[in-house]
C-alpha cells in the first residue's frame, strides 16, 4: 500500500507516523451486504439508500465509474446461530456469502470492496454480542480465503423505537447498540477492516429516522453514504487518483477581483 508522513507534535517531540493507506486503485466493484437499511428501507426511492448514493459519492471521483451490487435483504441476521434466525428474512449473512458474494460476478468480476452492514437486527434479536462477532470474524476469514476485496464494517444505525416488531425483536435499547459499536469497532481492528461509526453521525437526533422509528429517512441515508464516503475517502487513495490528475490542467476559474479591497 501507498502511504504518506504526517507529524503528531507533543510536548516533549515530535513523532513522525506514516499515514496507511487502504487502497490505492479505483474500486471496480462495490457490493453492500446487510439489512433492511442497506436494502434501501425507508427511502423514498432507490436512489436516496445510502448504498446507491455511496455508488454514486465514489463515482464522481472515479475515471470509470464502480460496478454496484445492493445485497441488503430485511430482517436478515449475521447467522443461522443468532436467536432471532427463524423469525428473520432469510438466508442469513453466513449461509448466503457464497451465493451473494463470493460467487458473485453479476459485473464480471467478485467486490472488491464489500461494505458490511450488521447487527442492529442482531441486537434486537437477542444475538449474544460474543457469539455476533465471533460469526462477524468467521465471515471476514471465509471472504479472504477467496478474495482480497477492501472489507468495511459499520457499526449499527440509529433508531428509536425498541418495541417494533414485536416480542422477537423487543431485547435491545440504545446503550446496547452502543456496546454492539464499540464490539464491531474492536473486530474491524482485529481484522484488519475499516469502521464507520453510525451512531457518532447520527448524534441521537430522531428527526434523521422514518417515522416507522426503526429505518433511516432520506435524510439519514444522505447522513450515511457521507460518513461511509468519508471513512473510504481518508484512508483510500485511489479515490484521488483522478482528481489529482484533473488538477494538472484545471484552467483558473476563480475570479474575486471585485470583492478585494482597492486600497
Amino acid at each position: 500500500m501507498m502511504g504518506w508522513s504526517i507529524s503528531i507534535h507533543t510536548t516533549a517531540r515530535s513523532i513522525t507516523v506514516a499515514k496507511r493507506d487502504w487502497w490505492d486503485k479505483e474500486f471496480r466493484t462495490l457490493l453492500t451486504l446487510g439489512e433492511s437499511t442497506t436494502a434501501g428501507g425507508w427511502s423514498s426511492c432507490r436512489e436516496r439508500c445510502w448504498s446507491s448514493q455511496l455508488a454514486g459519492l465514489i463515482n464522481e471521483f472515479q475515471r470509470v465509474p464502480v460496478q454496484f451490487l445492493n445485497m441488503g435483504i430485511g430482517a436478515n441476521v449475521i447467522s443461522t446461530k443468532s436467536p432471532p434466525y427463524e423469525n428473520s428474512g432469510k438466508p442469513a449473512a453466513d449461509e448466503r456469502l457464497d451465493a451473494h458474494v463470493l460467487d458473485n460476478e453479476a459485473n464480471g468480476r467478485p467486490p472488491d470492496l464489500l461494505v458490511i452492514s450488521y447487527g442492529l437486527n442482531d441486537a434486537r434479536g437477542g444475538t449474544p454480542i460474543d457469539l455476533f462477532c465471533d460469526c462477524m470474524k468467521d465471515i471476514i476469514r471465509r471472504v479472504r480465503e477467496r478474495i482480497q476485496p477492501l472489507i468495511v464494517l459499520m457499526g449499527p444505525y440509529y433508531m428509536n423505537d425498541f418495541q417494533i416488531g414485536g416480542g422477537y425483536w423487543s431485547h435491545a435499547d440504545l446503550d446496547l447498540f452502543y456496546q454492539y459499536n464499540e464490539a464491531i469497532r474492536a473486530v474491524a481492528e482485529e481484522t484488519d477492516c475499516l469502521f464507520v461509526d453510525l451512531l457518532e453521525s447520527y448524534r441521537d437526533a430522531d428527526w434523521l429516522v422514518h417515522h416507522d422509528g426503526c429505518h433511516a429517512n432520506d435524510l439519514g441515508h444522505r447522513v450515511v453514504a457521507n460518513k461511509v464516503f468519508e471513512i473510504l475517502a481518508s484512508n483510500c487513495s485511489g479515490l484521488a487518483r483522478e482528481t489529482q490528475e484533473l488538477e494538472k490542467d484545471i484552467l483558473p476559474w476563480r475570479d474575486e477581483s471585485t470583492l478585494q479591497s482597492k486600497s
